[in-house]
């Protein structure tokens, strides 16, 4: 890392401020970092050579105004040489991530897709929805492109090839078949209604399915209908229609499936007055499994070419890239780019913007999408503009809120107690801000909502100020939507003025007469309840805020609930993971009976050593 030449110089900024570093640089690739007075990054960037490119910010003249105003601002520079200028571009990439500065191209919601997971750890796979790490043993199907997407999905393979989703746990304690069974969903395994050699069949056509073999599929399917019928075995004939009946309308779901593309992301980008939409379609086994738009941060002067990389780079940081990248616009270091991805996933990995035939028809549809989803976010924007500028006249405050938070808490009588935050602003719901709260106070009397909401703002501001002290990095709320009346409206001033952050304002918004929506009532410290009129725009957006944060605070609730059921002793157990949970279970039939079992008894069980069956026996006898 190179320190500035005149280190003692504090006060010079800018061009001068850069000049100085030039004496101190050479010729290697890496990457740098322009900082301002307060040590805030203004910039990363790559370089094949650094002076070279230090050298083109030192001189005056030349730049666009973002440029410009950015090298004003610079008062400080750092420096990381790198061996190769591919590894400068993955530096610089994990770098804006993190640090999210001022001037760069900005990926704002970067979340995981889901995939489809065959599981391969077990004599029944089940076939489920999987998002994250890819660490459990089985065959991965995906990206798509939503969790909606996926359970359509899902839904249709479960009629075709009647694979189960039910947890291990719950197939190995069943005695007879679900409600799923019932409905022609599964094929009971669970109770031993289809062999292993039966149901491994159904698993290898689902997975044919899945990779794009679907033709095939589809015609043997037909064979074994036709021959069924001739056999006047109608009752399985048309067993075999509804599975081909499945596969139709799941291939229908997925759209355009192209012929001549059997690997790649779609990514197309379309710019207007300043702002940017990217749409990326995710071709899976000459299959379209959906697609998704992305607005990343940009500025007006900001050519496509420059947006493009910087979105590759950052979209592919935590993701595989498929075979080929298919774009609707040309980066300038395509080889750069495609040798990074492909040293990350260790093959090859192809970077193309067509200009004819099937694969350019692909990107016009992608760039179609892309400019019709950025003209409605463009006038969702300025119908979210005015709702914030009349929130802020019917709240009385200083401007509209650049950032909101609302409160919600959800819970049954005290159990599985959560808290739940959401953010809106300018752009709509800010859902990566999203933050949910377990609640910890074992002192709180169960029910007590007074109390749930204490632990949650204390929680949340001193946070706040550990992390963020100065204000400065866009984490503090302008506005704080408390769900309730005039108590949690004196709870609340009294746990801020606690924290020294009385100057945020805050409202509670209570359901008013007949808790009928459309009746509420604000309340503000130290003033009268108010209501808005029954028709007013602003009171069906707090409604809309409301209703956004108590459906997060119940899916919250409920995950926890559903987790809790769950649980087992077990999940206590050093050294007892998911498959030896899994073989303590089928050997004992309960977690219960498991913690009553001798020594003896714990030392037969498959893949139980003796040191972990003594773990095991302490743990329930000894208190472990």
């Amino acid at each position: 890392m190179t320190e500035p030449a005149d280190s003692d110089d504090t006060a010079i900024t800018g061009y001068a401020c850069i000049q100085q570093y030039l004496r101190t640089l050479d010729s290697s690739p890496g990457v740098y970092r322009m900082l301002d007075a307060q040590s805030r990054v203004l910039y990363v960037g790559k370089a094949r050579n650094l002076k070279a490119r230090v050298s083109n910010y030192a001189r005056p003249g030349g730049h666009t105004a973002r440029i410009d105003r950015m090298i004003r601002e610079t008062s400080e520079m750092m420096f990381l040489t790198t061996r190769t200028e591919t590894e400068a571009l993955l530096l610089e990439q994990n770098l804006i991530k993190q640090l999210k500065p001022k001037y760069n191209v900005l990926l704002r919601d970067d979340k995981s897709f889901p995939n489809i997971l065959v599981s391969k750890d077990h004599a029944f796979p089940q076939i489920k929805k999987h998002r994250g790490a890819k660490k459990q043993k089985g065959t991965y199907f995906g990206p798509f492109a939503s969790a909606g997407a996926v359970n359509r999905t899902l839904n249709q393979l479960q009629k075709a090839f009647l694979l189960r989703n039910c947890s291990d746990s719950m197939f190995e304690s069943r005695t007879r078949p679900c409600l799923l069974y019932q409905i022609k969903r599964c094929s009971g395994p669970c109770v031993g209604l289809i062999d292993e050699q039966g149901y491994a069949e159904s698993v290898r056509d689902a997975e044919r399915f899945l990779s794009g073999r679907s033709t095939r599929v589809q015609e043997e399917l037909a064979t074994q209908m036709q021959v069924a019928s001739d056999a006047m075995q109608f009752e399985r004939a048309a067993a075999l229609r509804d599975r081909i009946r499945a596969l139709t309308s799941v291939q229908s779901a997925q759209g355009i499936n192209p012929r001549g593309v059997t690997e790649a992301d779609i990514v197309a980008l379309h710019m207007d007055s300043g702002q940017a939409c990217v749409q990326v379609f995710f071709i899976r086994a000459n299959q379209n499994w959906g697609n998704r738009d992305f607005y990343p941060r940009v500025a007006a002067d900001m050519s496509p070419s420059e947006v493009m990389e910087a979105f590759l780079g950052q979209f592919y940081d935590n993701k595989e890239p498929p075979r080929q990248l298919i774009l609707s616009h040309p980066i300038e270091d395509t080889d750069l780019m495609a040798d990074a991805l492909s040293g990350k996933v260790g093959r090859k990995v192809e970077i193309l913007a067509p200009q004819r035939g099937e694969k350019a028809e692909l990107v016009s549809g992608a760039l179609r999408n892309a400019r019709e989803s950025l003209a409605r976010k463009m006038s969702e924007g300025a119908t979210q503009t005015k709702l914030l500028n009349g929130l802020a006249e019917a709240f009385a405050l200083d401007g509209p809120p650049q950032r909101i938070e609302v409160y919600d808490n959800s819970h049954i009588q005290g159990t599985n107690a959560v808290g739940a935050m959401i953010v809106a602003g300018p752009e709509g719901f800010m859902k990566n801000s999203y933050r949910k709260f377990n609640i910890r106070g074992d002192d709180l009397t169960p029910g007590d909502d007074f109390g749930m909401m204490k632990e949650v703002l204390n929680r949340r501001f001193s946070r706040l100020i550990k992390e963020d002290p100065d204000r400065d990095r866009g984490h503090w709320p302008d506005l704080l939507l408390i769900d309730g009346g005039a108590g949690q409206v004196s709870a609340v001033a009294q746990i801020l003025q606690s924290h020294g952050v009385a100057d945020i304002p805050f409202v509670g918004v209570a359901k008013g007469v007949d808790r009928d929506a459309g009746k509420e009532e604000f309340h503000r410290p130290s003033q009268r309840p108010f209501a808005l009129r029954h028709n007013d725009p602003v009171l069906y957006f707090v409604q809309r805020l409301r209703d956004e944060a108590h459906r997060f605070a119940i899916g919250t609730h409920r995950a926890k609930r559903a987790k809790a059921v769950g649980a087992t002793p077990l999940d206590d157990v050093p050294g007892v993971g998911a498959t030896r949970k899994r073989a303590l279970l089928a050997h004992f039939g309960s977690a219960k009976a498991v913690s009553r079992a001798n020594l003896a008894d714990l030392k037969a069980v498959d893949g139980i050593s003796e040191g972990l069956a003594q773990k095991i026996y302490d743990f329930f006898h000894d208190g472990g």
